[in-house]
């Protein structure tokens, strides 16, 4: 009985177990059912009231949007009132001016009828006055024509040739004050040296024994030192002094050097002259070398070849006209560059051109050609630019000018040659040119007589009043100055002064 009762009592107990758990889970689910009919009915009443919002937000927007089309409508409405509005006004102004207009036209009409009849009756007035002008003057309308064109042309012409005077003298006047503006302002800026002493190949001795010295044993010493040097040296009864001559400057000072150093010395003889020659030829070669590096230096310019250092150099040791060469030179420069800036040309192709414009007055070996032509050859050898050796061969006017800047060259080199100081001239010279001078200007029928006056910068000319009138002075004056320009070379420019004047003497008894 307990067997059966502890057996029953475990199954009875799951029995009961199980089955209050099914209870409990069917609870559990309807209770999930109800609470998701509950969720299902929410999420029902919650889409209604979202549809319903949805609705009255669409309603509202589509009632804004059509008011706002309205409004649109209202203004444009307006708008195209007004401008019916303008267009109306704008009809009736058209009308209004369209019927002013053919007032207008009508009476331009009938004004023109009466511009018609009036020339018709004008016409036939001026027949009436035109025989009657004919009968008075005898001459017919085509000879009065004539007659008057004839005095207007006659009137014209003086007038114009008055007009061309009065341009003409202030064309002179103007071209002339700006020219002296331009050149005073360039020279003024420039400090120049006055004109360099001639290097006279004169070496002074201590005594008159030297010179037989210097000459030597049978004049192997002179002969020796003219050999190595290559000039002549002329002892004669000139107190203390011996005189070398040649004509290259360089070997002339080499010569003069090594013999004055000779003479210091005191030690002459063949050996000793060939060693004090070529230690000073190579001073010398040293010499030009810095003095072609320095006037480089001094004007800023580059790119020089050796064999243009050199030719520069060399024109240290050379003068013209009593002034050095290479200072000459660098004058020119420097003017050319000032001049360039003024009237906005090349500085630098001018002031490079200026300083090798004389290059060929340095040339170590002769020829038949002029300063000017040796000097482009030079140039043109160097590698120099073409406007630079056209510059350099045109200085002289033997060639025509290319450039501006070769003008300014001419320009630059007769200021530094003429101004004063600048050159020395021999007396004989000097009154040779005046001669010259006068003697182109007499030549000439009409002249009586002509003066060169300030040292030959002015010719003035007497004229025979008598051969020559008034308006052929000026003529002349260009025919003599033409002749000038032909005949003689000279530094600057000359002024001719044409002076004609009519003397009548009578005596009262």
């Amino acid at each position: 009985m307990n067997i059966v009762l502890f057996t029953i009592l475990p199954v009875a107990g799951i029995v009961l177990g199980w089955f209050i758990r099914w209870l409990y889970a069917k609870f559990q689910l309807s209770s999930a059912e109800q609470k998701a009919e509950r969720v299902k009915q929410d999420a029902l009443k919650e889409a209604e009231a979202q549809k319903k919002e949805y609705l009255l937000e669409t309603r509202d927007q589509l009632l804004r949007e059509r008011q706002q089309q309205e409004r649109e409508n209202r203004e444009r409405r307006k708008e195209i009132q007004v401008y019916e509005s303008r267009v109306a006004k704008k009809e009736e102004l058209i009308d209004k001016r369209s019927s002013e207009m053919e007032k207008k036209e009508r009476e331009f009409q009938e004004r023109n009828t009466a511009m018609e009849k009036r020339e018709q009756l004008l016409q036939v007035q001026e027949e009436t006055y035109r025989r009657e002008l004919e009968r008075i003057s005898g001459l017919t309308a085509q000879e009065a024509k004539d007659l008057i064109i004839k005095n207007l042309e006659n009137d014209a012409r003086h007038d114009a040739q008055a007009l061309l005077n009065k341009i003409e003298q202030e064309a002179q006047l103007s071209s002339e004050k700006k020219a002296q503006e331009i050149l005073v302002t360039a020279i003024q800026r420039l400090a120049t040296e006055t004109t360099s002493d001639i290097t006279v190949a004169t070496v002074s001795l201590p005594s008159d024994e030297m010179k037989g010295r210097i000459i030597g044993r049978e004049g192997r010493n002179i002969r020796a030192l003219e050999t190595l040097t290559g000039v002549d040296i002329i002892i004669d009864d000139t107190p203390e002094a011996v005189v070398i001559s040649c004509f290259d400057p360089v070997r002339k000072e080499i010569a003069k050097q090594s013999l004055e150093r000779l003479v210091t010395d005191g030690r002459i003889h063949p050996a000793r002259i060939e060693e004090i020659v070529q230690k000073v030829t190579r001073e010398i070669q040293q010499k030009i070398l810095e003095e072609g590096e320095k006037v480089l230096f001094d004007l800023g310019i580059h790119n020089m070849s050796q064999d243009g250092v050199k030719a520069l150099g060399r024109l240290y040791f050379r003068t013209s006209y009593g002034q050095n060469v290479l200072t000459h030179s660098r004058e020119v420069a420097e003017i050319a560059s000032l001049l360039a800036c003024e009237i906005g040309a090349n500085k630098d192709l001018a002031k490079r051109a200026a300083l090798l414009h004389d290059i060929g007055k340095g040339a170590e070996n002769d020829s038949d050609k002029n300063h000017a032509e040796v000097g482009a050859e030079m140039a043109r050898k160097m590698g120099e630019d073409a406007k630079v050796i056209n510059a350099i061969a045109a200085h002289h006017a033997d060639c025509e000018p290319a450039t501006l800047e070769a003008v300014i060259v001419q320009i630059a080199d007769a200021i530094s040659a003429a101004r004063p100081g600048a050159r020395k001239e021999t007396a004989d010279n000097y009154v040779k040119r005046l001669e010259n001078l006068e003697e182109i200007a007499e030549q000439f029928n009409g002249v009586e007589k002509a003066y060169a006056i300030q040292a030959g910068r002015e010719l003035r000319i007497l004229v025979n009043n008598e051969k020559i009138a008034d308006s052929e002075v000026k003529e002349l004056a260009q025919k003599i100055a033409k002749q000038i320009e032909t005949d003689l070379r000279y530094p600057g420019r000359i002024k001719l002064t044409m002076i004609r004047e009519t003397r009548i003497v009578e005596y009262a008894r």
